[in-house]
This record gives structure tokens, C-alpha cells and sequence, in this order.
């Protein structure tokens, strides 16, 4: 019985992420002046230059005023969203067929984790890019969900390892 909790605990732990990420998908799609606008406010150095002025004349060259750039660079951001979901539901999926005998145990881990991977990949991601365009500089907000959407995926690629280890 064990055995069966461990990865159903896993799976129930994937599936409140792809859940989350699923939800922001869907704004994304649906309602692209959300997120378009604030990622547009970011490349642009929008609240630095206007509230760091000292600080963004270091760093000005940085910026993106296309605005078709912008565009494209949102849409490959939601593109590898919808990836990222995919992956991870594929890996609820494995990990529920794991739990009910259908799917091999490292399968289901192995999917797990590779979904698990992509989320971590998505806000590692915006912290990169964040921090090219120096968004701890008005957009605090912004940064710290990042961290912390991170920081889950993370705890969730540590979990699906240890059940590994134990699976060995």
C-alpha cells in the first residue's frame, strides 16, 4: 500500500502544478493583455527609467521598443507554456498509471520528472530574462512569484527523485 501512496502522492503534487500552470495558459491565450502588457512594461525598462533614472542610463541599450518583437517574444513565452503544461500532464498521467500498475514505475517517475523539469525551466527562464532587463527595479512583485514558482518545481523534481531512490 505504500508503494501506491508514495505515488499517488507524487502524481496529486504534479497535478496541482500543471493545474497552476494550466490556469496561466489559458489567461495567456484568452486574455493576452494581462501578461503581454506587463512583459512589454519589462522589456521596456518601463518602471526603471522612470523610477531608477541613474541606474537605467547603465543599462538602456538592454531595451526592446519593437513592438512586434515583444509580440513574438510573448508568443514563444506562451508557446513553451502550453509545452511545459503538456509535459506535465503527460507525467500526471504516467505517474496515475504508475500508481495503478498500467505504467511502468521509472516511466511514470521519468515523465514526472521531465514535466516537473519544464516548469522549473519556465521560471528559471523569467528570472533570466528578468534579470537582463533589471526587473528587480519596479517589478519586485513579479520576481519573487518567480522565485517562488521556482522553488516549487524544484521540490517537486527533489520529491520525484527521492521516489526514485526508493523505487531503485
Amino acid at each position: 500500500m505504500l508503494d501506491t501512496v508514495l505515488l499517488v502522492a507524487g502524481c496529486v503534487n504534479l497535478a496541482f502544478m500543471a493545474a497552476w500552470l494550466t490556469i496561466g495558459v489559458l489567461e495567456n491565450l484568452f486574455h493576452p493583455f494581462l501578461n503581454e502588457t506587463y512583459t512589454a512594461q519589462v522589456m521596456d525598462m518601463e518602471r526603471m527609467r522612470e523610477e531608477y533614472p541613474e541606474a537605467y542610463e547603465h543599462v538602456a541599450y538592454r531595451r526592446v521598443t519593437n513592438r512586434k518583437i515583444r509580440r513574438r517574444l510573448f508568443s514563444f513565452i506562451v508557446g513553451w507554456e502550453m509545452l511545459a503544461v503538456a509535459g506535465l500532464w503527460l507525467g500526471v498521467g504516467a505517474l496515475a498509471g504508475a500508481a495503478s500498475g498500467l505504467v511502468v514505475i521509472s516511466t511514470g517517475l521519468s515523465l514526472g520528472l521531465i514535466g516537473a523539469m519544464m516548469f522549473c525551466a519556465t521560471w528559471a527562464g523569467f528570472l533570466i530574462a528578468g534579470n537582463y532587463f533589471c526587473y528587480w527595479f519596479g517589478h519586485e512583485g513579479g520576481q519573487n512569484t518567480h522565485f517562488q514558482m521556482l522553488l516549487w518545481g524544484l521540490a517537486n523534481c527533489v520529491g520525484l527523485i527521492a521516489l526514485a531512490i526508493y523505487f531503485a
